[in-house]
């Protein structure tokens, strides 16, 4: 995996570079001091798979910084308060990392942060379907029957014409699951299948259900794809 730091604190940067130094499944990219430096970098087009990142910062706090990320790689906070874990972990980050950092820490967050990064790498080709777990049965999903997915906590629920599912998913590593061609993230906490569009208005998505119809909010950091993707299904 290759991976950033994001951190105000020098000698924590050097913490960070050096425990990745010593972990073979990680290669060091580059580090900075502020957020801003690094959305350059990911902008660039640069591959990045995992960012270190501390929340309190001068001129943008890592949480805003999420929330400038359209699919964010997988993110570790390194933190030296844990008054910001609860609303940390909202934003789907992989692990939270209280300083002083031992080795240990860190290589159980990363190790974990490697088995959700090979997991969400494995997509399977020319599939028209997503198998659910339920129970003790694999259910069959086709993705037309698919209208919405959306995030509860720690769990995704998956809304179908006929029925939902939830299941114990990220909502970043059922995105990586499903074709980018058929499915688009319009939220923070929703994934919606493009052919269930039915109305936009505003800064919202109606799609229709037996019961009437479902709004879903668009998140100004995912409204500038969603504009792009309609305007290539109309040309």
């Amino acid at each position: 995996m290759k991976s950033i730091v994001i951190d105000d604190d020098k000698l924590s940067r050097r913490i960070i570079e050096e425990f990745t130094k010593r972990t073979d499944f990680l290669t060091h990219v580059d580090s900075f001091d502020n957020p801003v430096e690094a959305i350059r970098l990911l902008k660039s087009g640069s591959e990045v798979n995992l960012i270190f990142l501390d929340i309190e910062m001068p001129e943008m706090s890592g949480l805003e910084f999420i929330n400038t990320l359209n699919n964010p790689p997988r993110i570790i906070i390194i933190s030296s308060k844990e008054q910001y874990a609860l609303q940390a972990f909202e934003y789907d980050v992989t692990d939270y990392l209280l300083k002083p950092i031992s080795y240990g820490r860190f290589f159980k967050a990363v190790d974990k942060a490697y088995s959700l990064y090979v997991r969400d790498s494995v997509v399977p080709e020319g599939k028209n379907e997503i198998f659910i777990k339920k129970d003790s049965s694999l259910i069959k999903l086709k993705y037309e029957d698919i209208l919405w997915i959306e995030a509860m906590e720690n769990y995704v629920i998956v809304n179908t014409y006929d029925d939902k599912y939830t299941i114990h998913f990220t909502m970043k590593s059922i995105e990586k699951k499903l074709p980018a061609s058929k499915f688009l993230r319009v939220h923070r906490s929703y994934i919606i299948n493009k052919s269930s569009i039915n109305l936009i208005e505003d800064n919202s998505i109606i799609i229709s259900v037996e019961s009437g119809k479902k709004t879903i909010p668009i998140g100004k950091s995912y409204k500038e794809k969603l504009m792009n993707d309609l305007n290539l299904m109309i040309k």
